[in-house]
């Protein structure tokens, strides 16, 4: 993976361009529902809003041995399946020039926050702890797939670039957390990954020589991974039975499964 400076100037960049869909919208159009049920676009930039902070506070913790984030973990583990709505849906009746403004800042402070991480130290977060490039690479990854909702609701038509290799290499590396959510036991082998990036560039992961194996455009892998798209819609093939049925389930974030898209729901 790319170095920490990379992968934030990326996040930079997928924050500005989503910020410059939003920024000139009038009131009513923050209403606009999302394709993620029950969430405007204010919901949407809430939230990221909300989990810059909240990883700021992680972040902090990780340098200062404090407890912020831990406690946090604690009042989130007696609402956890309403915990995350509740803290976009708070954001959300935010005017929106001061949740804009919120935003910036949280993405500022994360920048700054993740730079002054001790070397070797790891981050905690709701899944596994992480390194300060992996909590970048989430954050970069969440960005994007929410921009995409933001951007479905205002049908925007994105143009992909190559900071989508950050969202293909978390979608990859979350292979076995996709199981596991389930209550599935993961598949023993490796998988070979084949992404052509939006450069044309050919993106591998995995042994060149797996049965089981996933190609395809770097786009669709990264929309079926964030759960944005349904498989049927994507041009992303599996061969062999195991790397068939992780298609149907992979999910590149934390959390319980998600309810995905249905097929047929965007052109």
């Amino acid at each position: 993976m790319a170095d920490l400076n990379s992968l934030l100037a990326d996040l930079g960049a997928e924050s500005a361009e989503l910020e410059a869909l939003v920024a000139q919208l009038p009131a009513t159009q923050w209403e606009l529902p999302t394709p993620a049920a029950g969430w405007t676009v204010a919901h949407q930039i809430g939230h990221l809003a909300w989990t810059d902070e909240v990883a700021t506070l992680a972040a902090t913790d990780a340098r200062t041995g404090g407890t912020s984030f831990t406690d946090l973990l604690t009042e989130a583990a007696s609402r956890v399946s309403t915990f995350v709505d509740e803290a976009a849906a708070a954001a959300a009746a935010t005017p929106a020039p001061e949740l804009l403004q919120r935003w910036r800042d949280g993405r500022a402070a994360l920048d700054k926050a993740l730079r002054a991480v001790p070397d070797g130290a790891k981050v905690a977060w709701f899944g596994p702890p992480m390194r300060p490039g992996s909590m970048a690479t989430a954050r970069l990854m969440e960005t994007w797939a929410h921009g995409q909702d933001v951007a479905d609701a205002l049908g925007v038509r994105r143009v992909a670039t190559d900071r989508l290799h950050a969202v293909a290499h978390i979608g990859v590396r979350t292979r076995n957390f996709a199981y596991a959510v389930r209550e599935l036991p993961p598949p023993a082998e490796e998988f070979r990954v084949e992404l052509t990036a939006p450069s044309g560039a050919l993106w591998t992961w995995g042994p060149e020589d797996a049965r089981q194996r996933v190609t395809g455009p770097a786009l669709d892998f990264c929309l079926l991974v964030t759960q944005r798209r349904h498989p049927d819609d994507l041009a992303v093939r599996a061969t062999g039975t195991a790397a068939a049925q992780w298609l149907t389930i992979a999910q590149a974030f934390a959390g319980p499964p998600g309810e995905g898209r249905a097929a047929g729901l965007f052109d």
